[in-house]
């Protein structure tokens, strides 16, 4: 199988056309696809949430020459290439030296139906939602029912789903929760935060939250979770690579790097 072959084969799950369209409707920018293409024929995919070295290295080990992620691994234009300094462009570099091609699959594994935003939910215990930015074929951001539970053990209850420590809580440890807002990756900003609090969620959850934006929601009375952005797309990035493995036809394997969860 070709590179193409796999790219097709991903677009089934959640096409690029879903981060045009989000893009579009948003005013955003992503670069997903196909982004290295080697032109060889696919010894095995590996599935990382980034291009790092350690990715490489543990595509090289198992013979894989394509390396599939969330994040892309160009975002934007390319002005200067420093193997020496720039950890990302070494990355980049040891792909095209080993001829290993880069699928990088971002936004629209976002917002797929069912896709990473919506892996969060049911991670955190939630099952339908009132989405916050909707698209024709998916959204992203959430406000969902769960069981009720004190604060403190829906903290302790996603450190052990998400399998991290590293959770920071703001908020009444013994408040209350009966509905949650999550925002996979670094979804806070000031649209957010009122959709969340018109919708009456007893919990932000999200990562790479500001100090001000902690402020206004503490300040309305909404608890605040921050996860490692990380560990917040990780487990449904997982999640997928779970879901279609088996249908990709080419040896495959997930790679976590256990320092950013």
């Amino acid at each position: 199988m070709k590179v193409t072959d796999i790219f097709a084969a991903l677009e089934q799950v959640a096409p690029v056309g879903l981060s045009d369209e989000f893009c579009a409707k948003f005013k955003m920018y992503d670069n997903s696809g196909i982004i290295i293409n080697s032109g060889n024929e696919v010894t095995g995919a590996l599935f990382a949430l980034d291009l790092t070295q350690k990715a490489v290295e543990e595509a090289k080990r198992r013979g894989y020459n394509l390396i599939i992620t969330h994040h892309p691994a160009i975002y934007g234009g390319i002005s200067r290439f420093n193997v020496v300094g720039d950890p990302q462009a070494k990355a980049l570099a040891e792909c095209m030296k080993l001829g290993v091609s880069v699928i990088s699959m971002h936004l629209n594994f976002d917002a797929a139906p069912e896709g990473i935003d919506y892996f969060l939910m049911r991670g955190l215990g939630g099952k339908t939602a009132d989405v916050a930015a909707q698209i024709k074929g998916g959204g992203y951001g959430r406000v969902y029912e769960i069981d009720p539970v004190i604060l403190s053990v829906f903290a302790q209850n996603a450190a052990k789903e998400f399998n991290t420590s590293r959770i920071l809580v703001y908020g009444d440890q013994n408040k209350k929760i009966r509905r949650a807002a999550s925002f996979c990756g670094a979804g806070c900003d000031d649209y957010n935060i009122n959709f969340t609090a018109e919708n009456c969620a007893d919990v932000f959850v999200s990562s790479d939250m500001k100090h001000h934006e902690i402020v206004a929601l503490t300040g309305r009375g909404i608890a605040v979770m921050a996860l490692t952005h990380y560990a917040s797309e990780n487990y449904g990035f997982n999640k997928i690579y779970l879901k279609i493995k088996d249908g990709l036809k080419v040896p495959s394997a997930y790679f976590t790097d256990a320092d950013l969860l």
